[in-house]
């Protein structure tokens, strides 16, 4: 039916607790709403996609004649966290979640990670990656050593000053850590590499070579099955990372949300068939955990902004969706992920009539409709939605 589809996840960008947030300790949360309750902004793109028809958004109003289709999909899995939501958007159910380390790291994995190494450990704690190197940073330029902290999700983050570990080293580190924590006792879903730069801890910042080294994916997805069926599957962002490259034939790699779109952008002027997937992290990675309400609705601003661009490349041969892997309210409480509805706004190429669709049970739904689309045998609890948008 469609020669390409164009999946963007808005990281974190969730729209109102799930029936089971309460399980997760989120009951109340909304990302959304309480954003842009607490920093209004204009929407006005996302608002004719039918963004404000999933739920009542302040500033964002509900068209008569929306342009997208729209509703909103439940996570299944066990899990809130970027990995999971990603996978089951992939087509997986992963029923057991993965291990978080809410008071560090045990000292047996630390000490591997000594010995394999040859450098100490600092912080082992869960803490905001801005602020741990602001509290270690000037020891670790000293001494060399791993600042190495978590937080409410499965990882493991190394951070280094790439003046006194080099981005190759930090790099190999972390390639080690992650062998070692494949192991069911220290079982972690991403270790990541946080370089910094500055010369004291009002000038740290950390830069834009960060990396994920994530688990393979526990099953088969859709991204398998459509490179096996011969079709491209363009990772952009951070998606090469969360898939172990697995299932991609072809990675692009961004510097911010921004970049992410451009990248987006110069993907829609190529010729193929199948799957482009971007995930745009800043949502999530520079608002969502550090509580930054304004950071946030700006940041939902700027996507917004460019939606038009998005638009203008879309031919009657293309699909976009639009969808996130989770929650993260920058007004909640902590600095966790949160467990939330996600919404789904899908647009068409050419003209047709747009309104709502069914609520989704799993994010896997967005799996069936690829593969149904491609006519591609892929087994998945998701049920196809193409029957609805075509």
């Amino acid at each position: 039916m469609f020669k390409r589809i164009h999946l963007i996840v808005l990281d974190s960008v969730g729209i109102g607790a799930q029936h089971d947030a309460a399980d997760f300790g989120d009951s109340g949360a909304h990302t959304l709403k309480h954003t842009l309750e607490s920093h209004p902004v204009k929407l006005p793109n996302l608002a004719r996609y039918g963004l404000g028809c999933i739920d009542t958004l302040p500033g964002v109003e509900c068209p008569d004649q929306p342009e997208a289709f729209y509703s909103k999909m439940s996570e299944v899995s066990q899990g809130k966290d970027t990995m999971t939501g990603h996978w089951e958007i992939a087509g997986l159910n992963i029923k057991k979640p993965f291990k978080v380390y809410p008071d560090g790291f045990p000292e047996a994995l630390l000490d591997r990670i000594r010995e394999a190494t040859g450098r100490d450990i600092i912080g082992n704690k869960p803490a905001s990656g801005t602020e741990i190197i602001k509290e270690y940073g000037e020891h670790q330029m000293k001494t060399g050593d791993l600042i190495v902290y978590t937080s409410n999700d499965p990882v493991l983050q190394i951070a280094a000053h790439e003046d006194i570990i080099p981005l190759d080293e930090l790099y190999t580190i972390c390639e080690k850590v992650r062998a070692m924590t494949t192991d069911p006792d220290f079982l972690v879903g991403r270790i990541i590499a946080r370089p910094y730069v500055g010369d004291s801890k009002e000038t740290f910042k950390r830069t834009e070579n960060r990396h994920d080294y994530a688990l393979e994916p526990f099953g088969t997805t859709v991204l398998n099955a459509l490179q096996d069926n011969g079709n491209d599957v363009i990772a952009i962002g951070k998606i090469d990372d969360i898939f172990t490259g697995s299932g991609v034939t072809d990675a692009v790699r961004t510097k911010n949300n921004s970049d992410g779109v451009d990248k987006l952008l110069e993907v829609m002027d190529r010729e193929f068939t199948g799957l482009s997937f971007l995930n745009l992290v800043d949502f999530d990675a520079l608002y969502g955990h550090r509580r930054d309400p304004e950071g946030y609705s700006n940041a939902l601003k700027a996507f917004d902004d460019r939606l038009p661009e998005l638009e203008s490349k879309l031919t009657e041969d293309d699909l976009l969706v639009i969808t996130a892997d989770h929650g993260n309210d920058p007004t909640f409480e902590g600095t966790d992920h949160t467990r939330e509805f996600v919404p789904l706004l899908i647009k068409r190429g050419g003209d047709t009539t747009y309104g709502p669709i069914r609520d989704s049970d799993t994010f896997s739904d967005i799996a069936a409709t690829i593969a149904d689309n491609f006519k591609i045998e892929y087994d998945t609890h998701g049920e196809s939605l193409l029957k609805d948008i075509t």
